[in-house]
């Protein structure tokens, strides 16, 4: 069977997809833009794919959810394709090294460990798996992605440092921190440099995280939530003023807050 009738194949799976990357990428009758890319240029694409898979879920828009997830993988195969063709490693490497990872992680499954365990137990195992397979780090911090959403490397950084003992024993504790951060940030505004708000203002964040943390809430998802649905709620203002002839720039905040009030007590 030929790269061509590979392609035409859709029966084949994986394998007609990994052709399809070959073709585009191929320096004599590829695609001049798939040519030209690297893995910088590729990496913002497969955040913002990551990012769309988990709009889809959030949504429950499932109809579309194989679309994003075929949009994701895609993004996979181009980075194996693009180490291929620098002799680095290949697709069949990626699932490999995956597979084993896999297999190690899961002792409850795969080896001779008691599958009677809580999930709680089995996240702490596998926490346990990854800090042995890291060795000895010069820090308890190293190995966190510094790229990372900043809320989502503000959680892993604190449960790095818990770890080693480096926490509030108490929520009232994290509480308190945010009164004290809250109050510099108002100081800050008043007497200080924009750069130092920023500062105070990221510490305040940065506590927010550590709250987040504590109370059992991903700082990423609840604001995620959070702007789904101020958007949710807007766009309902929005409908309620363009049915009374107006826009919101013809409005005022008053009328809007009271629009935004009448918009939540049907949420409620």
């Amino acid at each position: 069977m030929n790269s061509n009738d590979i392609i035409k194949n859709r029966d084949i799976g994986i394998q007609r997809l990994l052709e399809i990357m070959r073709r585009l990428r191929d320096p004599q009758s590829g695609c001049p833009w798939d040519i030209e890319q690297d893995f910088k240029s590729i990496a913002p694409y497969t955040i913002e794919e990551a990012y769309e898979v988990a709009d889809v879920i959030e949504r429950e828009a499932w109809d579309e959810l194989p679309g994003e997830l075929g949009d994701l993988l895609l993004n996979t195969i181009f980075h194996a394709q693009m180490a291929e063709d620098a002799g680095m490693f290949d697709f069949d490497t990626v699932v490999q090294a995956i597979s084993d990872k896999m297999i190690a992680r899961h002792p409850h499954v795969f080896g001779t460990d008691s599958r009677e365990k809580s999930a709680v137990q089995q996240t702490r195992d596998w926490e346990e798996i990854k800090a042995r397979e890291r060795g000895s780090p010069a820090s308890a911090l190293d190995g966190i992605a510094g790229n990372l959403p900043a809320l989502t490397r503000a959680l892993k950084l604190q449960n790095r440092a818990a770890r080693v003992g480096f926490d509030w024993p108490e929520t009232t504790q994290v509480l308190e921190k945010i009164k004290e951060e809250a109050a510099e940030l108002v100081e800050a505004k008043a007497e200080l440099s924009q750069s130092e708000v920023e500062e105070e203002f990221g510490d305040l964040l940065f506590v927010m995280a550590n709250l987040g943390r504590h109370l059992g809430v991903q700082p990423e998802e609840a604001l995620r939530k959070a702007n789904a649905k101020f958007t949710r709620r807007f766009r309902a203002i929005e409908d309620r003023l363009k049915a009374m002839g107006k826009t919101p720039a013809q409005s005022g905040l008053e009328e809007m807050d009271a629009l935004w009030d009448q918009v939540k007590a049907t949420e409620t």
